[in-house]
């Protein structure tokens, strides 16, 4: 008896606990008052990137967009528009549009120094729910969460001890499971899931596309919304075709009627986070194992698409933890993570050439613009010359 009470001790001291994310919220109304034009500031957390002009337009993970000056390739902080809940943006004729959590906002930036905004399409985006959670975190408490009234804008850890009684409780791995073509649009990187093309506005959720009427640009309606299916990630618009990147496989979807996409194909792949680019009837698909993307394989998928009813996987290459990629004129380049940018010599693909590998730059993302390659990493905007082949540095601009 003695030694079941004393094992019976030993339990209650040693209780299993785990780490709990608890929603920070603001009010719906609140929220929406807080997007607001702000002098320029340190980035925390540097996401995707968008080339427009003289300007670089650099996302600020979930909390606003750093505005660039990158005259003469010499960066230069002008603004930062502060917009809750930002991954993405797209620009077409001095018109901004960027997510801010459940809405759609537009700003008119012709004078850059005086950005101002001009509409926002409320509640038409669905992914807003449950931002992503801390790595840590393995459940989010989200029991006193009214999402018709709240916005989650971050989350505070608790740790707890494990029960028996978990109904309210969400574990991770179930609740979080390119360049435009328009006329004066910009360019956005493989990792955007923002696309203009003519007069349409292309956006991905995690399971649907959907498309807004810009011919109006200062007034965007929302045409319509397709399921188009699971985890979807990217978007990129070449030559008539949508290509979507999806944690599962690629689809494509043709333009023939832009203001209607209509489904054409898909090619599976092992499940993990997928950037795809496109040129010359091929596209360039990267693959990221682990967190949530799934497994843990990496690597470089070069895809046949020419007949867009049946594309072939033709060539894979191991990468170690690939992100974006962007290619042009017979180059590829793969932004491997911290194993750094690798440049391609893509003429005869899918036979790949490695030419030039920068080791020591953390890479997530990149446009290679007609002049310059730009690319973003770990709050570090960089920028190389790429001809003659020849990769040169030009600068290297730290956003804190």
């Amino acid at each position: 008896m003695i030694l079941f009470l004393l094992s019976c001790d030993k339990g209650d001291d040693t209780a299993e606990t785990y780490q709990v994310a608890v929603p920070v919220t603001l009010s719906v109304a609140d929220f929406r008052a807080s997007v607001r034009l702000e002098e320029p500031k340190e980035i925390e957390q540097s996401g995707k990137i968008y080339v427009y002009e003289d300007f670089i337009f650099i996302n600020d993970n979930m909390k606003g967009i750093l505005v660039v000056d990158n005259s003469n390739y010499h960066p230069e902080k002008i603004k930062y528009i502060n917009i809750p809940q930002n991954t993405d943006i797209a620009i077409k004729g001095n018109v901004l549009y960027a997510n801010s959590g459940r809405d759609l906002v537009t700003f008119d930036i012709s004078d850059i120094h005086d950005i101002e905004i001009l509409e926002r399409l409320e509640n038409v985006f669905h992914d807003h729910l449950y931002p992503e959670l801390p790595a840590s975190a393995a459940y989010l408490d989200f029991k006193n969460y009214n999402y018709e009234k709240e916005v989650i804008v971050g989350y505070t850890l608790e740790t707890r001890e494990k029960t028996n009684e978990e109904l309210g409780w969400i574990n991770e791995d179930i609740a979080f499971n390119s360049a435009g073509d328009g006329t004066n649009s910009g360019t956005g990187g493989s990792m955007a899931r923002f696309n203009i093309g003519g007069d349409f506005l292309y956006t991905v959720g995690k399971s649907d596309l959907q498309v807004f009427d810009i011919s109006n640009l200062s007034n965007p309606q929302k045409l319509n919304s397709h399921y188009v299916g699971w985890q979807i990630e990217t978007i990129f618009n070449k030559e008539g075709y949508l290509y979507l990147g999806s944690a599962a496989g690629m689809f494509i979807y043709s333009l023939e009627d832009p203001a209607a996409p209509a489904y054409m194909s898909e090619i599976t792949h092992v499940l993990g986070c997928d950037p795809v680019v496109v040129a010359n009837d091929i596209a360039y698909v990267t693959i990221r194992g682990g967190n949530l993307c799934g497994q843990n394989l990496n690597q470089l998928e070069v895809i046949d698409v020419s007949d867009k009813t049946n594309p072939q996987l033709l060539q894979v290459y191991e990468m170690d933890g690939p992100y974006g990629l962007g290619v042009r004129e017979n180059k590829l380049f793969v932004c491997d993570g911290s194993s750094g940018l690798k440049i391609y010599d893509a003429t005869n693909t899918p036979t790949l050439v490695l030419e030039d590998h920068f080791p020591d730059v953390n890479a997530y993302d990149v446009i290679p613009t007609e002049n310059v390659l730009v690319l973003i990493g770990e709050n570090i905007l960089r920028q190389y010359s790429y001809k003659n082949n020849e990769i040169n540095l030009i600068s290297s601009y730290d956003l804190n």
